[in-house]
Order: C-alpha cells, then sequence, then structure tokens
C-alpha cells in the first residue's frame, strides 16, 4: 500500500501548502501551461501507472489485445473495436516491449489529460489530491482504455470551458478510438453551447450520428449487451454514483457564488445534473453496469467541485487552510477505504513493478 500512499501524500501536502492560483486569462479560465514540478508529476504518474505489474482488475484480460495483435495483420487491428488502443499493442509488439510499452503510453496520454484538467483549477493540487485515491488509483490502473478516453475527454472539456467547442468535439472523437463509451460525451457540446432548444436539438442529432458511424455501427449491439442488458449490476456502483453526487449537490447548492465563466457554468451545470439524474436511476432501473461506466466520466466533476470548494465555504481566494484539510482528509479516507476494504482492491495490493 506504500507506493499509493507517497502517490497520495505528494500532492496532498502541496496542497496543504499552497493557495489558490489567482492569475486568469481574459475568459476567465486559468492557464494550463506545466512548470516543472508538474513535469515531475507528469512523470511520476506516467512510471507508476505504467510500469505496474499483475496490478488491476483487468490486468489478464489486457492481453486478449496483445494476442490479437501478435497473429492478426495492422489492417486487421485497425477495423477491429479500439482501434487507438489496438495500434498501441500493434507498437508495442514492434518495439518489443509488449505490455510495457502499451500500459506506459497509456499511463502518459492519461496523465497529461489529468495534469491539463487539474492545471485549469484554482487550487491545482487539490483537485489532483481528490483525483489520486479513485481516477488515479482505480480508474487508470484498472480501465486502461477507458482511462485513456477519460484522460483525452478532460483536455476537451478544458477546451470547452474555453468556448472552443469543435476542439471538444475532436479530441472526444479522438476518445472514441480508445473507448466506444467516449462518444455520450458529444452532446455536451450541444446541450452547453446554446440556449436555442430547436438548434440543440439539431446539434444533438448530428454529433451523435456521427459518433454512432464513426465509433459504434458496427458493434452497437453487443455495446447493448455488454453495458445494459448485463443481469449482474456492478460492484460498487452505488458507492461510485454517490461519490460524483455529493460534488454535484455542492455545485447546486453554491452554483450562484461561484466565479467561473458562464461557458464552464454551463458544462458543470449539466455534469451536476447529469450526476444527480444516474443516482436516482439507480435505484429504478437495472442497468446499472451501464450508469457505472458512465459515471466515470462523471469524476472530474469531483475535481472540479472540490478545487473550487475553500472558495465558495470561505474566504474567496484566501488559504482557507481548515477547508483544504478537511477535503483532503476526505480524499485520503476514501483512499484508505479502497485500500483496505474494496472487494477487488486484492488485484492492487501490494503494488508490484515490471523489473524486466
Amino acid at each position: 500500500m506504500i507506493p499509493y500512499w507517497i502517490l497520495f501524500m505528494i500532492p496532498a501536502l502541496a496542497a496543504l501548502n499552497a493557495g489558490p492560483t489567482r492569475r486568469v486569462r481574459q475568459d476567465g479560465t486559468r492557464h494550463t501551461r506545466f512548470s516543472a514540478a508538474w513535469f515531475l508529476i507528469l512523470f511520476a504518474l506516467t512510471l507508476m501507472i505504467g510500469l505496474r505489474y499483475r496490478v488491476g482488475g483487468d490486468w489478464g484480460a489486457y492481453f486478449d489485445y496483445l494476442d490479437h495483435a501478435r497473429y492478426f495483420s495492422l489492417m486487421d487491428s485497425l477495423t477491429q473495436d479500439d482501434p487507438g488502443y489496438r495500434l498501441l499493442n500493434e507498437l508495442g509488439l514492434l518495439t518489443g516491449l509488449d505490455m510495457l510499452f502499451v500500459n506506459t503510453v497509456s499511463g502518459l496520454l492519461f496523465s497529461i489529460g489529468l495534469i491539463a484538467f487539474c492545471r485549469s483549477l484554482p487550487r491545482p493540487w487539490l483537485g489532483l489530491t481528490v483525483a489520486v485515491p479513485y481516477l488515479v488509483v482505480v480508474v487508470s490502473m484498472g480501465y486502461t482504455r477507458q482511462s485513456i478516453a477519460i484522460g483525452l475527454v478532460m483536455i476537451g472539456l478544458v477546451a470547452l470551458g474555453r468556448r472552443r467547442a469543435i476542439t471538444f468535439i475532436l479530441w472526444v472523437m479522438l476518445a472514441a478510438l480508445f473507448h466506444k463509451s467516449a462518444v455520450i460525451m458529444l452532446p455536451i457540446v450541444a446541450l452547453t453551447a446554446t440556449q436555442n432548444r430547436w438548434l440543440i436539438i439539431l446539434l444533438v442529432g448530428i454529433t451523435g450520428a456521427i459518433g454512432y458511424q464513426v465509433i459504434l455501427a458496427d458493434s452497437s449491439e453487443r455495446l447493448i449487451r455488454n453495458y445494459v442488458e448485463a443481469e449482474y449490476a456492478s460492484t460498487g456502483a452505488l458507492i461510485r454514483l454517490t461519490m460524483n453526487v455529493v460534488p454535484a449537490a455542492l455545485f447546486i447548492l453554491y452554483r450562484k457564488r461561484i466565479r467561473i465563466n458562464l461557458a464552464e457554468y454551463k458544462v458543470w451545470r449539466l455534469f451536476s445534473l447529469i450526476s444527480l439524474a444516474m443516482f436516482f436511476m439507480y435505484f429504478t432501473t437495472s442497468a446499472s453496469t451501464a450508469l457505472d461506466r458512465v459515471a466515470l466520466y462523471m469524476i472530474p466533476l469531483q475535481m472540479f467541485v472540490f478545487a473550487h470548494l475553500p472558495d465558495l465555504m470561505g474566504r474567496y481566494n484566501g488559504r482557507n487552510s481548515g477547508l483544504v484539510f478537511l477535503i483532503t482528509l476526505y480524499a485520503a479516507t476514501i483512499l484508505m477505504v479502497w485500500l483496505g476494504f474494496g472487494t477487488f482492491s486484492r488485484a492492487w495490493v501490494p503494488y508490484r513493478m515490471w523489473l524486466g
């Protein structure tokens, strides 16, 4: 467990000692440039995610992709589901590093998106602290393909907050090459870019049709079978939905106090409403597996809200050390509970590194 706690303590200590970022762009958003410290974090995250060995619930399943790449041609691989991830496997075989290459590049792509998103927050270190217990430890080390997609979507969300709708769509489409479920994020651009109801319907239809044709046309029945018609419920789905519904409720409660531009406000209000709706749908539908996977894309809401919360509950732009400490303690509790009592945490503990 020690490596996970070290990974958590680095941003946690930085969050406790850092004040909010006061420099903003003309559009009200923050700069996302990486400083030397953040490059070191990028390096550490990439290594810990990429060099892990037999860590994560889906560890064995991902070798099927490597075997497919070994016995089939590149063109055959690229015509299958998730061609971006399959290309990584082809490159892994080409370099001779196999899964080590695949996981390291996957970790790098995820970490770039995570850090870019954190840098867009008023308290970047606090955002990263909140991300480590679940998004980093569980998702990036257990849902490799979807973690890449989430990382790329987070870059898109930064762009969307700057009113760059086309850029957001491009990042989402790129994310869908690694995990087709990313297309569910496409309607967000329509629902946040305009107030015209008919234009919203048109944009949702267009983006949905493009996503279906490019990504899902050949595999929609299997996607529905796997995620909606599954007879089993995702273990812990309610807990993960609750983790999203807490910041969603906080955003709705403090929405009039939050100081962000209108584009960002629309995005995170929508994320909050979706998270609240999915929480209640859990009790009224049998699609807990589908809800659980969609909820992974809502995780950035946790980082966004908790990085703003000290300014919402305390003095704006003040250090608000007590509130930062409570949020850090909340994140530490999540990590402790997961590592100690998680149903599948045995697949993560102990952490092992690939030594060749």
